[in-house]
């Protein structure tokens, strides 16, 4: 893998695991949520100066990119209302690189090879060990494992509309920044209904925290985003969920859940897997 896009990946994989953090200690998600987006919305016209407007073929996939993020911030709120950080973050972010390999392969003919494919289920079955477990980690019930898988589905999902649409554009920098004027319209629109002058009060007391997922959120997918139009979505997708090692770390050392000697050994089988998707060995 092109050692440009590992470090574009590794670098967001860092911003997104901070911005999820963020969504997860705040007390009204949905709001939280709504601004971060709308924050990276409102930056979002600085990446139209970077580059051409992106080719009419990858319209569609914009679009149809922008809905699946809507769909997948909703699960995620979900997800974390109904479990901890450290449960919920790596089963969604987990199963998420094997659904990526399959839908790239059906839908882009991008093959692996045995090692990448190896590496790819090595990092996935890793993430998802690093889920807490026992009653702690399942208080939500099932929604406490439907709503991240449901989550991981969308991620895959936009992952590989973003990987053929960006090719598609000719131009990263502007597909990247119409998708983000385009992405938070739907979930702020929603926010605005469901919370009216109660949204206004929560930013007055704290919109700090909100505003800095934004710009780590615009950051985290950005980068990736560009990462898709140069590597191979799967490698991409499986680098990029790294972030649950430092996910958990964060919920661990700030939100003080429960880290086991489970979690240490299966970030060590996360790293394995990220060395045999690079080509180290």
């Amino acid at each position: 893998m092109d050692t440009f896009a590992v470090i574009l990946v590794l670098t967001a994989a860092f911003m997104h695991a901070s911005w999820n953090a963020i969504v997860k200690i705040d007390d009204d998600r949905l709001v939280t949520m709504a601004v971060m987006i709308g924050t990276t919305g409102l930056l979002a016209p600085l990446l139209l100066l970077l580059g051409p407007a992106p080719a009419a073929e990858s319209w569609p996939y914009i679009v149809l990119s922008a809905l699946l993020n809507n769909a997948y911030f909703l699960f995620l709120i979900e997800a974390y209302r109904v479990g901890d950080l450290s449960h919920a973050y790596p089963l969604a972010r987990g199963s998420a690189p094997l659904l990526v390999a399959g839908f790239a392969a059906l839908f882009a003919g991008e093959y692996l090879s045995a090692r990448e494919l190896a590496g790819v289920a090595i990092v996935s079955g890793g993430i998802i060990a690093l889920m807490a477990v026992g009653k702690r980690g399942l208080k939500g019930g099932w929604r406490s494992i439907v709503y991240p898988l449901l989550t991981g589905l969308m991620i895959a999902a936009y992952t590989v509309v973003d990987g053929i649409g960006v090719r598609l554009s000719g131009s990263p920098a502007g597909y990247i920044g119409w998708l983000f004027m385009l992405s938070p319209l739907p979930l702020v629109a929603i926010t605005l209904i469901l919370r009216g002058r109660a949204a206004a009060a929560f930013l007055r007391a704290g919109w700090h925290r909100p505003v800095l997922g934004g710009c780590l959120n615009m950051g985290s997918y950005g980068l990736s985003i560009w990462a898709l139009s140069i590597g191979a979505m799967a490698h991409v997708s499986a680098l990029r969920e790294t972030s649950v090692i430092i996910a958990a770390l964060i919920g661990t050392c700030l939100l003080k859940e429960p880290l086991g000697v489970h979690r240490v050994l299966a970030s060590i089988a996360v790293a394995f897997g990220v060395v045999l998707i690079v080509g180290i060995v």
